[in-house]
């Protein structure tokens, strides 16, 4: 399995997914058509689940994300979290700018929607 890097553009996030168990999800995303910007993260994630590291480590670390891009990045953690199937771990950690509220909610909101705890991770 090969590394997929989709480099950032003003809309769309910078994503780094690696068979050695690193997700990372930055930047903005604000994409008119999400579900083919995704198509492939979705298919590398599918992949990966199949045969996934000892530990799966997710850097969320956005700065702003619209409804759809929100719909995809649930539908991609509850995905990465069938590694226990595997009797592997993961690890979800959450990054959001020191006062925004907004960033912060829609990471407890995640939480709560997949039922998995997140490491909320203040940047100054």
């Amino acid at each position: 399995m090969k590394e997929l890097r989709i480099p950032p553009t003003k809309n769309s996030p910078d994503i780094i997914l690696n068979p050695d168990g690193t997700i990372r999800i930055s930047g903005r995303s604000i994409h008119e058509n999400v579900a083919e910007f995704f198509a492939p993260v979705d298919i590398w994630i599918k992949e990966y689940i199949e045969s996934p590291a000892d530990l799966t480590c997710v850097d969320m670390k956005l700065e702003y994300f619209n409804s759809a891009s929100a719909k995809v990045f649930i539908h991609l953690l509850e995905m990465i979290k069938h590694v226990t199937l595997r009797n592997k771990k993961f690890i979800f950690n959450w990054y959001y700018e020191d006062g925004d509220e907004d960033i912060f909610e829609r990471g407890e909101y995640f939480a709560a929607v997949l039922d998995v705890p997140l490491n909320f991770i203040k940047v100054t």
